[in-house]
C-alpha cells in the first residue's frame, strides 16, 4: 500500500510558561517548520489567544495538510500536529523546542498513513 503522508504527534514538558502564552514565539516557530521543511501555506496562521493565564491553540492550513499547535501554560505543555501529505525529512523538533520554549522533555510520535 502506498503510503498516503506522515504525520508527527510533538508533545513538548517543561516549557516556560511564559513562551507558552506568546503568540509571536510559536508564530516564529510555525514560521522555522514551514520554511525549513518547504510547506506551502495556503491561509495565514489562526490564532486564538485564550483570556487570563491559560495557553494558545494555533492552526494553518498548507497543500501538504496542516500545521496545529495547543499550549497549557498552566502545565508546561505543549502539543504539535504536523501532517503532510508528500515526504518530509525529520525536523529538528526536539532541539527546537527547548531552544524556543525551554522544553525539558519533548516526545516525537510519527505515523504512517
Amino acid at each position: 500500500m502506498e503510503t498516503l503522508g506522515t504525520e508527527w504527534l510533538i508533545e513538548a514538558m517543561g516549557c516556560r510558561p511564559d513562551a507558552l502564552r506568546d503568540v509571536k514565539t510559536l508564530a516564529t516557530l510555525f514560521d522555522c517548520v514551514i520554511a525549513e521543511l518547504q510547506l506551502r501555506p495556503v491561509t495565514e496562521p489562526v490564532w486564538h489567544q485564550f483570556p487570563g493565564e491559560a495557553g494558545v491553540t494555533g492552526f494553518v492550513l498548507l497543500a501538504e495538510s496542516h500545521l496545529a499547535c495547543h499550549t497549557w501554560p498552566e502545565q508546561q505543555s505543549a502539543a504539535f500536529n504536523l501532517f503532510c501529505c508528500k515526504p518530509r525529512p525529520d525536523w529538528p523538533w526536539a532541539e527546537t523546542l527547548r531552544e524556543m520554549l525551554g522544553a525539558t522533555e519533548v516526545n516525537i510520535r510519527q505515523m504512517h498513513r
